[in-house]
């Protein structure tokens, strides 16, 4: 798996390393305090073939692993909202690292959304799957730097980032700053409220370090991931933001954008692992586990 370390850039500075997930292009995190080598992990992959609906843990096992070689002690396993394109590793990992679990407050409302898509009402219940739901201000720590929780909805209704000293976890919200910005047409999202979160985060001191969710090489001339640039970089060059796009222009251009793209091919599967903290369904009385899949709703 591709890896790339961030120093830390002195006090109050968090290192950051990202493991870049191939199958789904998701950037996993590694963010930790030089100080008291405390830790957090944000948007951990738990791999998942669609093709067989077969899970495995290869992604998580080696970001546990770089864990342990580095000797860091894990205090959060974090994710920045229930991801549509890969199922996330979350209660695996809280299992195996004793660390409390958690993402944004509003994915109670996009349990209810999804409840109703799949016809499961009450299967969903985030308040028992995850230690902590996180609000919009809420501050924590990883060791000796303060974390503080931003919402950032727009490509889902709850969508949070995590600002940790000059470094912020923006998800889903921004893309690399050659690329431009994420999609925001999944149920929940809004292409004008995402340029809103834009716009905050674009509020950061010009120095911090965005770390993004998502990237899909080759891009131009680059052939390798990337997924670190900062907020003065993409206030200035990012292709759907920089030198202040009008929220009708970005609008319009984010809404042709995502008239063009298919669902990925993990959403159907991911929601109901995602929305229960990334558990799979229950056994059923075979003792195996189903998923189900909507026919004809997207």
């Amino acid at each position: 798996m591709f890896s790339r370390r961030s120093p830390s850039n002195g006090a109050g500075s968090p290192e950051v390393t990202g493991f870049y997930e191939a199958d789904t292009g998701s950037i996993q995190y590694v963010v930790a305090d030089p100080a008291t080598r405390k830790a957090a992990l944000i948007d951990v992959v738990l791999n998942f073939d669609p093709a067989s609906a077969k899970t495995g843990t290869e992604s998580a096992r080696e970001v546990l692993d770089f864990v342990k070689a580095e000797g860091l002690e894990v205090e959060w396993v974090l994710d920045t909202h229930p991801h549509a394109d890969h199922l996330m590793a979350s209660s695996w990992l809280a299992e195996r690292t004793g660390a409390p679990n958690a993402i944004g407050e509003k994915v109670v409302e996009i349990a209810h959304l999804w409840a109703d898509l799949y016809n499961m009402p009450g299967v969903f219940d985030p308040e028992k799957d995850f230690s902590r739901l996180f609000a919009d201000g809420d501050r924590f720590r990883i060791g000796e730097l303060e974390v503080r929780v931003m919402l950032s909805p727009g490509h889902t209704l709850g969508s949070i980032t995590y600002v940790v000293g000059d470094a912020a976890f923006v998800h889903d919200t921004f893309m690399h700053v050659d690329v431009g910005t994420s999609r925001a047409d999944f149920p929940g999202g809004s292409s004008s409220v995402l340029y809103d979160s834009l716009q905050r985060i674009l509020e950061l001191p010009d120095a911090t370090r965005l770390f993004i969710g998502h990237d899909y090489p080759p891009v131009g001339d680059r052939e390798d991931p990337a997924w670190e640039a900062t907020v003065a970089e993409h206030r200035e060059r990012n292709p759907h933001v920089g030198g202040g796009v009008s929220r009708e222009d970005y609008v319009k251009l984010r809404d042709e954008r995502d008239a063009t793209l298919g669902l990925p091919d993990r959403m159907l599967y991911a929601l109901q692992v995602n929305l229960r903290g990334g558990r799979l369904p229950e056994k059923e009385s075979d003792g195996h586990r189903y998923f189900k899949v909507p026919a004809n709703r997207f």
